[in-house]
């Protein structure tokens, strides 16, 4: 019988080949279509739409989706809650409004991105700080002040919507909020995916102190960890790199949700190769979504779809499991 480690390494590796033979798959698939011979040929065009939307488009897609599985695995520990997310420092609900302000007072793509990113951090920012003004260091302070944000950001995200063009900027902002890969180009990824690279890196560094985060306080405090500064440091870095892919992708549900528990559910343990395996699920959840976006219909749709399409029965599946096992 293997061991629980050959197993979680084994299925990292299954996790690693299905994510690179769909981003393969990716780079190929689309409205236009290319083949390894026209590329080979050196036609322009190809080579063009290769490097400039496909290449782009398929490296978001893995970045972002393990990033969004892997801040979703730190989420769940942290909080030592199954349904915890990024969603709940409120950073989807900031990103949201800081599009919709790009889109009202910018123009161009990137600076529609840039302040989807600022909205994020500005969310990011006044969670964590509403959080530290409780001195106690409990976890769910981060929970409430994350709520807070959510409804102060949703408000804000209404009120630019009654004065948006009904017929151009309305639809700009709703079909961002729902969330889509198409339109990314390499001219505007390199800021966002370096940063969450090294977001991801610090998680990955700090993965024995994340996991005795789960533990109790009084536990974790014995050992000498510094509870309060360690959480508010690990959440920082989770959801900064969630902020480099929402600013880009816009909203994908579900993903930093599914990721993680598909992961424990593979792997029945709560370590660093299941931190990575819930990442890689991340990869191929939002890249496979994002192949289905663009080949179901003859029109793109977002990518949100599909995710939700999973999300929701699996949703409901937690709760009803949490019932039967309390």
């Amino acid at each position: 019988m293997a061991s629980p480690t050959r197993k979680s390494d084994a299925l990292c590796l299954a996790g690693a080949a299905l994510l690179a033979a769909l981003a393969i798959f990716s780079l190929f698939c689309g409205r236009y279509p290319l083949s390894p011979a026209g590329l080979l040929a050196g036609d322009e065009m190809q080579w063009r739409v290769f490097w400039t939307l496909r290449v782009s488009r398929t490296v978001v897609g893995v970045v972002g989706g393990f990033a969004l599985g892997a801040a979703g695995f730190v989420y769940q520990t942290v909080f030592r809650n199954p349904l915890a997310s990024p969603d709940v420092i409120g950073v989807s609900s900031g990103a949201s409004a800081g599009a919709a302000a790009g889109i009202l007072f910018l123009s161009g793509a990137a600076a529609v991105t840039a302040s989807a990113f600022a909205g994020a951090l500005a969310a990011v920012g006044l969670a964590l700080g509403l959080s530290a003004l409780d001195r106690s260091g409990r976890h769910g302070t981060v929970v409430l002040a994350g709520i807070a944000v959510h409804a102060l950001a949703q408000t804000v995200l209404m009120c630019l919507k009654l004065t948006a063009d009904p017929e151009r900027e309305l639809a700009s902002i709703e079909y961002w909020i729902m969330g889509s890969l198409n339109g990314i180009s390499g001219y505007s990824i390199g800021g966002s995916l370096t940063l969450c690279a090294v977001c991801l890196a610090v998680l990955f560094l700090l993965h024995r102190q994340i996991l005795l985060l789960a533990a109790e306080e009084g536990e974790a405090r014995m050992l000498g960890v510094e509870v309060g500064r360690l959480r508010l440091a690990v959440l920082l870095a989770a959801t900064l790199a969630v902020a480099c892919v929402v600013s880009l992708s816009g909203l994908i549900s579900f993903v930093g949700l599914l990721a993680p528990h598909g992961a424990r559910l593979l792997t029945r343990r709560n370590d660093r190769p299941t931190m990575l395996l819930g990442g890689l699920l991340g990869g191929v959840l939002l890249v496979g979504a994002d192949i289905l976006a663009r080949s179901v219909a003859a029109t793109e749709l977002p990518v949100s779809i599909f995710t939700s399409l999973l999300g929701a029965p699996f949703l409901l599946y937690l709760i009803v499991r949490g019932r039967r096992h309390p």
